[in-house]
């Protein structure tokens, strides 16, 4: 082996030189590798914060989604869905379905006799019909009576009047014979087939063009569409004469009851409003949800007592506020289907307990200690409220109680007037509703505003034992002050 000299490992400066830069510059390229890798590590910190926020939310959102999964179905009885959307499960095998109980006086089935028929068959026996024998008037007793009912073949009423004209021959003036009342030239079509088509048309939801082919197939009349249409339009006037006697009601009402629902116009999306009482109730179709409409509907005026949800476009319009319990108890009936058992559940009864007050209003023992019975109500319900519930729904209840409780009960200052619930608005509202899924709305503006007029004379015809065919019979009539039998509250 060879041996290295010392002389080998002396290096000169040229050398040195040239391996220090070398070693310098590595240095450098890695102290830039090591900032960019920096750079690289703090971005990728960066990305992964933003990730685990993004886990954190979609965690979150996973135990919301589980929530609700577990959370109970809206029904009608827990909630302001309506009843046609409820799940109906099939009937079992050999279930009976529910027997209505018979009637009193109805033993075997079948319906009253009428109190004035057209025609009687008195049928006795003159031979027996087993041997022959002649048998006497005298000894035949009635065994049974019954009724056959016919609809009668139903023929238009034409009416022609030919109007002469002559010419005088003293003065040469020409003259033409005036028309006799109630038979002016203009429309063919009477006030009698007006009813008939409002009628059918916003009491029985038929459409135009069922309307022309019913007219023609049960009365023999020929009625296109839109001379319909103009039948209509023509009696506008005289059915906002009656809304405006409605109108005049309303605001000199001690008790207002309101509600809305949504109507739909030419495409748009707009809200049905009614306002009721016991005498009157007003329908009127606005593009506007908000409380301006209850202003422009009753110009100022401030019942004593006003009746409705918890809308907020609905608070604030009375001296005194019910709130609907009917609604109160749905929302209880949920907050227990979600777990909310004591809590809700003490609601639930304190409200059912007020609803049976009301309907023992009568009573004297009720009338002479209202006071007391407020008291009582609205000492259990703070009682109540001392209860911290566990459940969400059971928080809101909580909530809204401490702000609106001192409104649940106002029904026991009047309990005679006033209702413990918005069912009447409910029930005037309806029909709309139904109305609104079988046609889908309206097309015109017009067609809302007679619509909202002929809602309003019916409903406030029924308040006063009138039938929707007799509301609209009166107002087409020449009665103009017989509609409204009854003054308006003070």
């Amino acid at each position: 082996m060879k041996a290295i000299k010392d002389t080998d490992l002396i290096f000169s400066k040229q050398d040195v030189d040239r391996i220090v830069a070398s070693y310098e510059k590595r240095l450098s390229f890695l102290e830039k590798q090591v900032k960019r890798l920096e750079a690289v590590l703090t971005q990728r910190d960066a990305e992964i914060a933003k990730k685990d926020a993004y886990i954190s939310v979609l965690e979150s959102r996973i135990v919301e989604l589980e929530k609700a999964l577990k959370a109970p179905v809206k029904t009608s009885k827990n909630s302001s869905s309506r009843p046609s959307s409820d799940y109906k499960s099939n009937k079992l095998d050999g279930e009976d379905p529910q027997k209505k109980k018979r009637k009193t006086g109805h033993s075997q089935g079948g319906r009253n006799l009428h109190n004035n028929p057209n025609q009687i068959f008195e049928m006795k026996l003159t031979t027996c019909p087993d041997c022959g024998g002649s048998l006497e008037e005298d000894a035949q007793t009635l065994h049974t009576s019954y009724d056959k009912v016919e609809l009668p073949e139903v023929h238009p009423i034409v009416t022609r009047v030919h109007l002469y004209k002559c010419c005088c021959v003293k003065c040469g003036f020409v003259g033409i014979c005036p028309a006799p009342v109630g038979y002016e030239p203009g429309s063919p079509f009477s006030d009698s087939i007006a009813q008939e088509l409002i009628d059918l048309k916003y009491n029985h939801f038929m459409s135009y063009k069922r309307l022309s082919s019913y007219m023609r197939d049960r009365f023999q009349i020929d009625v296109s569409q839109g001379a319909i249409a103009s039948i209509f339009r023509r009696s506008q006037n005289r059915f906002d004469t009656r809304v405006n006697e409605i109108l005049g009601r309303i605001r000199q009402s001690r008790l207002v009851c309101s509600d809305e629902t949504s109507a739909r116009v030419n495409g748009k999306n707009e809200w049905e409003w009614v306002f009721q009482n016991e005498e009157v109730a007003l329908h009127v179709i606005r593009s506007n949800r908000g409380a301006a409409v209850i202003e422009e509907v009753m110009a100022g005026h401030r019942p004593q007592f006003w009746v409705s949800d918890l809308y907020s476009s609905q608070q604030g319009h009375g001296e005194e506020w019910q709130i609907c319990l009917a609604h109160q108890l749905r929302d209880c009936e949920y907050s227990i289907q979600e777990g909310e058992v004591y809590f809700s559940w003490r609601l639930k009864r304190l409200f059912l307990k007020a609803i049976a007050l009301h309907k023992r209003r009568h009573h004297s023992s009720i009338l002479s200690h209202l006071g007391q019975w407020q008291r009582r109500l609205e000492n259990e319900l703070s009682e109540i409220l001392e209860f911290e519930p566990e459940t969400s729904s059971g928080k809101r209840l909580k909530k809204r109680y401490l702000k609106h409780g001192n409104s649940l009960f106002t029904f026991l200052q009047d309990p005679q007037a006033v209702p413990a619930t918005n069912n009447g608005s409910e029930r005037a509202i309806r029909l709309s509703t139904i109305y609104r899924r079988v046609t889908g709305g309206f097309r015109s503006d017009w067609g809302k505003q007679f619509f909202a007029s002929v809602r309003s004379v019916v409903n406030t015809g029924q308040k006063q034992n009138l039938t929707p065919r007799q509301s609209i019979q009166r107002t087409l009539g020449t009665q103009q002050s017989s509609f409204l039998n009854q003054p308006a509250s003070a």
